[in-house]
């Protein structure tokens, strides 16, 4: 079972990692029913954006490089298996892993204002 956002981007939040309101990092607009709308307008919330992946990418530091290198070897993942991988403790691996998964989606967010000049999408709660 996930829990998917869809409109002018689309994904799956990471289960056990990404909470449903992740987006809210990065500023925008919602409206919570079953689902929270985000709303992001390049005019409005694009320096927020770009300061927010700025700031996972900090938090993230060196072990960027290894998380991706992870991911392009593994398929799956358990926060054990990050945790040997980068040969630090499971409450690190957790910790990453919620700046990596948050990073990904303000990426998205990111790339998807430059192109259109807004973005628009629904997160499952």
């Amino acid at each position: 079972m996930g829990r998917y956002y869809s409109g002018d981007i689309e994904g799956k939040f990471w289960f056990g990692v990404q909470d449903s309101k992740d987006a809210s990092f990065f500023g925008g607009n919602q409206n919570e029913p079953n689902f929270i709308e985000y709303l992001f307008e390049r005019d409005t919330d694009y320096k927020t954006v770009c300061k927010g992946v700025e700031t996972c990418r900090r938090k993230l530091g060196d072990y960027k490089k290894k998380l991706d290198e992870f991911f392009e070897q593994n398929g799956a993942y358990n926060f054990e298996m990050v945790a040997a991988q980068l040969k630090i403790g499971k409450k690190k691996a957790e910790e990453l892993l919620v700046w990596y998964a948050r990073l990904e989606l303000g990426e998205k967010i990111k790339k998807c204002l430059e192109r259109k000049g807004s973005c628009e999408f629904v997160a499952e709660l």
